[in-house]
């Protein structure tokens, strides 16, 4: 198993916005080499619960990005250009 990153994605199995998300995280592997962990959370309350601890009530839905070393997170469908920046930001 690969080592956690800093950089967290929640998601539900059967979210169509969470599919598309995997395709610019998977692109953003590639094309930046930056990884982000994943948790799915529709089917595994210990991910949940996990992704409540981040969220602190800021994002109660899914897909939910967090990054651990600088507390920012983005909520819900974005965009490649949108993952890449928050990404980016240590």
């Amino acid at each position: 198993m690969e080592e956690e990153s800093h950089l967290l994605d929640f998601y539900g199995a059967e979210c169509p916005p969470c599919k598309q998300l995997e395709m610019m995280i998977n692109r953003l592997k590639e094309d930046e080499g930056i990884s982000i962990t994943r948790y799915e959370v529709w089917h595994n309350s210990a991910n949940q619960s996990l992704m409540m601890k981040y969220s602190k009530g800021r994002c109660n839905g899914v897909p939910f990005l967090y990054n651990k070393r600088n507390d920012q997170f983005l909520c819900g469908a974005v965009t490649y250009e949108q993952l890449r920046d928050w990404a980016k930001k240590q």
